[in-house]
Order: C-alpha cells, then structure tokens, then sequence
C-alpha cells in the first residue's frame, strides 16, 4: 500500500471508532462507581397524606398513600391526551387539561375521557424515605 492509501484507511478507521463509541451511548459521560445508589430521594413517607398524594412532575410520577402505611405510584401522565396530572385530592389524581380522574388506590379511572388507567412505576418504601426503583 502507498503512504497516501495507508493515510486513507488510517482516517476511515478513526472515524468508524467514532461513529461506533456515538451509537453505543458511550459520550463521555460517566457510570456511577460500583455500589452507588443512583436512585433519589423523592420524598418522606411523612409527605404523602393518608387518603391522598403528591405529584413529582420533574420525575413525572405520583405518589400516593390510600391507607396508612400503603404507598402507590403510577404514571404522572395522563393517559388521554398526554398531559401531566397537577393534583390529588378527593382520592383522585386529577389532570387539568379534560378533567380526567383516576383512583388514588390502582390508578383506574374515576371520571373523563381517559381511555386506560395510569400505569404503576416501581417505589422503594425504606426508613422513611420513597424513592423510585
């Protein structure tokens, strides 16, 4: 092979390298160490009232305590249209844009033209403390 071939092939390979690293998610960033928790805190158990709940929209997620002691979450948004719920309260989690309910036990629908109940997320419940799983 010629120096100007071997130049060529030399650039092809770098830039498939390159190409490879982008499609496989590794960008630079950095895996937390072994053993780190990578879950937040989302809330106390104290937070989240008896017969009612909290939205986390950030997290798009919300949580809920229909009995004492017993903690839900589901999907914070709103299986109509796709709009984030904004409140509990009555034992429903509401959503503001069609007026869409949903039971603060299972996530079913309680009222509006919301098609489907909100999904279940996973929660951690320990110590205290509510994270997502």
């Amino acid at each position: 092979m010629t120096a100007d071939a071997l130049s060529r092939r030399a650039t092809l390979l770098a830039g498939a390298a390159l190409v490879s690293g982008c499609a496989s998610g590794s960008g630079g960033s950095e895996s937390p160490p072994t053993g780190a928790s990578s879950a937040a805190v989302l809330a106390r158990t104290a937070d989240i009232p008896v017969g009612g709940g909290r939205v986390f929209e950030d997290e798009k997620v919300v949580v809920t305590q229909p009995v004492a002691g017993r903690f839900k979450a589901f999907s914070a948004i709103c299986t109509h249209q796709g709009c984030t719920v904004n409140k509990v309260a009555d034992g429903t989690i509401d959503c503001p844009c069609h007026d869409s309910k949903y039971r603060i036990t299972d996530g079913s629908v309680a009222a509006g033209p919301a098609p489907r109940r909100l999904p279940e997320e996973r929660i951690n419940v320990s110590d205290g403390t509510i994270t997502l799983a």
